[in-house]
């Protein structure tokens, strides 16, 4: 059994909508897509076109610099866009899946671990800290990080048998990419064990299952330091690659959140097409939110958009853009929460699920200085004294503060408590994104 650590700064939000245990396999989805910006760091090159036909596997885009890292075709078929936006940025690679046989594998002999994994694309599905971005393969990680548990709302659970079976050999894998050490998280109680890896055992509300919340808790991340982050899917994919020379890129997906008729688990493809996944699945048409991700740090998709990193789970909420409250803001409905006592909702305690919805409640005004991010932010740093310094673009401030031990994601809960409506996470990685490029 590792160590356990106890989490007590964080919230667990009481959202309707979680997943039954139940699910079934997509088998009617035949667009998928890549999307380049859900990778950050490398610069991005197509190396494709519309109409070529494509293996799975085969690569879509490589980084301009490197030209090591690349993102793969998930399933093979036909390219059947590759969409731009302004000043050509590349938005998407789409792809019509073609015929029933979408297996894949490589040569895994000759070459590296390293060069393995760089050449099936999952190097991408990896992070560096410091700046939460793509690994760069030229600089070896301090110590690897790979968390075990989704603690986010409505999240579901990360293992099931088949990654189970993979994991001990993903963890292995990583171990020879590291002079240091792979650190495991998991929830506590779960009983996963590790020769290659350090477990420690994690309690406690969300950002529990965050991989920057472990980090910070086992061995934070200093200046000129660097250390690389994954969750136990993409390690056990890993594993499954290494031993076997397949590459597996099915998901499950959790379709979840108050307008979901019947919340599930689908086992469909990273990249599917969201229409097909949510078909006849929804209470209503209009007036909803379609979050491809948590309702923290997923991405706003439309009915025709695809699934983004990391490919686990939909979230469907009520748009709000057209409720009609008595007293507005000021009502005292039973049902409205709040995470302070402002709202009689407290009374009743947060075991009952509420529908939430994707108002703001609130006006933007400056950062106050109430302490109300600590509550939620477990970190050994002072996140409004942080978040100023990069808004001022004070480098000096922000390494003294923490800027390298954190990701936008550790600031989701900060940002949803947050009185005064301050986009936190965008901060946060412009933050990140200036100083990469400042250091470079």
């Amino acid at each position: 059994m590792g160590e356990i650590i106890r989490i007590k700064k964080g919230f667990d939000i009481p959202l309707a909508g979680a997943p039954s245990s139940k699910g079934k396999d997509d088998r009617l989805t035949t667009l998928f897509a890549v999307t380049p910006d859900d990778f950050p760091g490398p610069v991005w090159k197509a190396v494709v076109k519309p109409d070529d036909a494509v293996s799975a596997g085969d690569p879509l885009l490589i980084d301009k610099a490197s030209g090591k890292v690349c993102l793969v075709a998930p399933v093979g078929g036909k390219v059947k866009e590759v969409r731009r936006g302004e000043r050509r940025h590349i938005e998407f690679i789409s792809l019509i899946k073609e015929g029933d046989n979408q297996s894949f594998s490589f040569d895994k002999t000759g070459g590296s671990v390293k060069d393995l994994i760089l050449r099936s694309g999952l190097w991408a599905m990896m992070r560096q800290r410091p700046f939460d971005i793509v690994p760069d393969p030229e600089v070896a990680p301090r110590d690897i990080f790979v968390t075990a548990f989704d603690s986010a709302p409505l999240a579901a659970e990360l293992l099931d048998d088949d990654i189970a079976k993979w994991l001990e050999a993903g963890l292995e894998a990583l171990a020879s990419l590291t002079s240091g050490k792979v650190y495991l998280g998991i929830k506590a109680g779960s009983g996963i064990s590790s020769k290659a890896a350090e477990v420690y055992e994690f309690e406690g509300p969300h950002p529990a299952g965050n991989v920057g919340t472990q980090i910070a808790a086992i061995k934070p991340v200093n200046k000129g330091e660097t250390v690389w982050t994954l969750d136990a899917v993409t390690a056990a994919k890993i594993g499954k690659l290494v031993k076997t020379g397949q590459v597996d890129f099915s998901t499950t997906v959790a379709v979840t959140g108050p307008d979901v008729k019947d919340p599930q688990l689908v086992k469909t493809t990273i990249g599917a097409s969201i229409e097909t996944l949510i078909s006849g699945n929804l209470t209503k048409t209009e007036g909803i939110r379609i979050i491809s991700g948590n309702v923290l740090t997923g991405t706003r998709v439309g009915k025709d958009g695809f699934l983004h990193f990391p490919y686990r789970q939909i979230t469907v909420i009520d748009e709000g853009d057209d409720a009609d409250e008595f007293m507005g803001w000021a009502s005292v409905n039973p049902g409205k929460f709040s995470v302070k006592r402002s709202f009689p909702a407290f009374l009743r305690g947060f075991s009952k699920p509420f529908h939430f919805d994707a108002r703001i409640k609130g006006g933007h005004r400056a950062m106050i200085l109430s302490g109300e991010y600590d509550k939620v932010f477990p970190f050994d740093i002072y996140p409004e004294f942080l978040l100023k310094a990069i808004i001022a673009k004070d480098i000096d401030k922000m390494e003294k503060l923490g800027i390298y031990e954190v990701a936008p994601e550790d600031f989701a809960l900060p940002e949803f408590v947050d009185t005064s409506k301050i986009e936190l996470q965008k901060t946060v990685r412009d933050g990140l994104d200036y100083l990469r490029k400042e250091l470079s």
